[in-house]
């Protein structure tokens, strides 16, 4: 596929993954009767990943997360020319996600994005658990660096055909359940743009960390993989 078709595909990947998580979170998660709670939300990230692998991992390879981009790039698996296009579609995907999620969450009375977190990530208060910004930052490092981990193993050369998606998804719901009381979860930064933006306050002011220990997280997953089990070429 040409470039421009492959960036549309993750524009298209990543509006469907902030809309299906963070939905789940903004929309379904917090009701006393019927809520889905932490457990429900790190099952829809998953589950909208795992969807987006089948329906476009063969058009643009389903990175839908600027960090996989770079996780990639630094496991030798893409192209370096090709990130900043990537990442500019993953967050111009996300961040209408966002804004289609804020008119859906608007239109009921009282709601307000800024007051209820509108599925932001944060360190410190507004930590859902109350985590340090210290903690935050080894969670997302250690956490990203693994799904990279994850991503490169399960599309090895050498990996069983065809179910590089179920294992990809479900590392992103572990990885939910793991650390949705330490940030909320990002391990990926145009998911935490794309709500931060709405959100408003606090949310764009820790937004850096959410760039930053995912990328760093990304770079070391990728390169460890490349250099300690990544199978050799025939």
């Amino acid at each position: 596929m040409n470039l421009s078709k492959r960036c549309i595909a993750e524009s298209f990947g990543t509006f469907w993954l902030v809309l299906g998580g963070c939905g789940s979170a903004v929309l379904a998660a917090g009701f006393p009767e019927f809520g889905i709670g932490f457990a429900g939300v790190a099952l829809a990230f998953g589950l909208t990943l795992l969807t987006m692998c089948y329906a476009i991992g063969h058009i643009s390879g389903c990175h839908i997360n600027p960090a996989v981009t770079l996780g990639l790039v630094a496991g030798g698996r893409f192209p370096a020319r090709e990130l900043l296009p990537y990442v500019i579609s993953q967050v111009i995907g996300g961040v209408l996600a966002g804004a289609v999620l804020y008119l859906i969450a608007t239109g009921k009375a009282g709601f307000d994005a800024s007051a209820s977190g509108f599925a932001s990530n944060g360190y410190g208060e507004h930590s859902p658990g109350g985590y340090s910004l210290f903690a935050a930052l080894v969670c997302e490092i250690v956490l990203t660096s693994f799904f990279i981990f994850i991503i490169m193993g399960a599309t090895d050369r050498l990996a069983p055909a065809g179910f590089g998606g179920i294992a990809i998804g479900l590392a992103l719901t572990l990885i939910h359940l793991i650390s949705i009381p330490v940030t909320n979860t990002s391990v990926n930064p145009a998911r935490s743009t794309a709500v931060a933006l709405f959100q408003g306050g606090w949310a764009i002011e820790q937004l850096w960390l959410f760039w930053l220990a995912p990328f760093i997280g990304a770079a070391l997953g990728g390169i460890i993989y490349r250099c300690v089990l990544q199978s050799p070429k025939p």
